[in-house]
């Protein structure tokens, strides 16, 4: 079953506290989101099945973390699917805005481009913390609590033909995603001093790349449910670095598909754009498979 259909899906024991930007006053600061996981049933079997349940978070006690959208990757083709994402991402975080959500943008390694910005003077600001467990400045796979991933990407994923050579252009985050006053900038455990400081406890990630970053970063998925935090992969708002001619040798998008699944069955619940913009969930131009 396709990761980016729409589904009213599961959550984790969301909970709450407080916030941080202004709401548009008047707005609606209810999230109602459909969150999807996957459960293991019966325990031990390897068998998942799909869980799926409506959630209300308080968007005054939610963030958003944007994960290594860039200008530019080494990639080719992982920086064209960016900028196909980017304007979709763009809409959902300008309504959760306007629902109090905090938006942390998180380009990594290229703060020095921000350095004077009020936004990223924000994160800096945020006092330490002492955290539930040690803050890591790169979360690996854990072999404790996760299988190993569904995909080969150990020759670091480009999908194009020929690979292209790896390096790291990236200056800044991509322009499309506008950066407001209340938002912040940071690409370490400066997000986790930030929400704590705030008192948030949910958090959706979005971004690239699953597999990688997404997964990994010491603002990612892996370290914020390592801290107690609700999590939720927004999963169409998402990419993977992943070369379809590996293991298991599917589509590209499809490789994203059983990364997605990985995410709901160890990690944390997803949902799409569709909870903030409605319509359909985004679907990348070239992914021509049937849902």
């Amino acid at each position: 079953m396709r990761t980016r259909l729409l589904y009213p899906a599961l959550a984790l024991f969301f909970g709450s506290a407080g916030l941080l930007t202004a709401a548009e006053p008047g707005a609606e600061q209810t999230l109602v989101l459909h969150t999807r996981a996957r459960v293991e049933n019966p325990k031990g079997s390897g068998k998942f099945e799909v869980a799926e349940k409506e959630v209300r978070w308080d968007g005054r006690k939610t963030a958003i973390v944007i994960c290594d959208m860039w200008d530019q990757h080494w990639c080719k083709g992982a920086t064209a699917r960016v900028a196909e994402m980017a304007p979709r991402m763009n809409d959902l975080i300008t309504a959760a805005r306007k629902q109090g959500v905090l938006i942390i943008h998180s380009p990594s390694g290229t703060l020095q481009a921000y350095k004077d910005t009020p936004q990223r003077k924000l994160a800096q600001a945020a006092p330490p913390v002492t955290p539930k467990v040690p803050l890591k400045g790169w979360c690996n796979l854990d072999r404790s609590r996760e299988g190993p991933l569904p995909i080969d990407d150990s020759d670091g994923g480009c999908d194009d033909e020929p690979k292209c050579p790896s390096g790291g252009p990236w200056k800044k985050q991509i322009d499309a995603l506008k950066i407001e006053p209340g938002d912040a900038i940071t690409d370490s455990a400066e997000a986790y001093y930030l929400v704590q400081q705030r008192g948030i406890e949910n958090v959706l990630v979005m971004g690239v790349h699953t597999n990688m970053c997404v997964l990994g970063r010491p603002f990612g998925i892996r370290q914020m449910v390592y801290q107690g935090k609700n999590v939720v992969l927004v999963r169409d708002m998402t990419d993977t670095m992943y070369n379809s001619r590996r293991p298991p040798k599917v589509s590209h998008f499809r490789g994203t598909d059983l990364v997605i699944e990985h995410v709901e069955k160890y990690w944390c619940p997803t949902v799409t754009s569709c909870d903030f913009l409605g319509g359909e969930p985004f679907r990348f131009k070239d992914d021509k498979e049937l849902p």
